[in-house]
């Protein structure tokens, strides 16, 4: 399964993700509003988008509507809060994972 993680600026929360699950799914991760944020082919090379805020999933709507009718956007509603690899957000992303897989 394609995994593709997305927050803010794919500093700390959605890196944390792919790392987290990159021995177990086939992860890429990616911001909205960084230096390169998440493109077109990205989102259409994953199964499953995963945001970490539901108005990133709202963006993603806007940006990319053909796109966000045709993908699975579930948001782990995760708020910008954390550091990467924080061991309070690794605990909460593997939570929010483990009621979805």
């Amino acid at each position: 399964m394609k995994l593709l993680f997305i927050c803010n600026q794919n500093k700390h929360r959605s890196k944390t993700a792919e790392h987290l699950f990159k021995d177990k799914f086939n992860v890429k991760s990616n911001g909205l509003f960084n230096g390169k944020p998440v493109t077109k082919k990205e989102l259409l090379w994953a199964d499953t988008i995963l945001v970490m805020e539901d108005f990133q999933r709202e963006e993603i709507a806007k940006r990319f509507p053909k796109e966000y009718m045709q993908k699975q956007i579930i948001s782990l509603n995760i708020p910008d809060i954390y550091q990467y690899n924080q061991p309070e957000l690794i605990n909460n992303i593997r939570d929010k994972m483990n009621e979805l897989f």
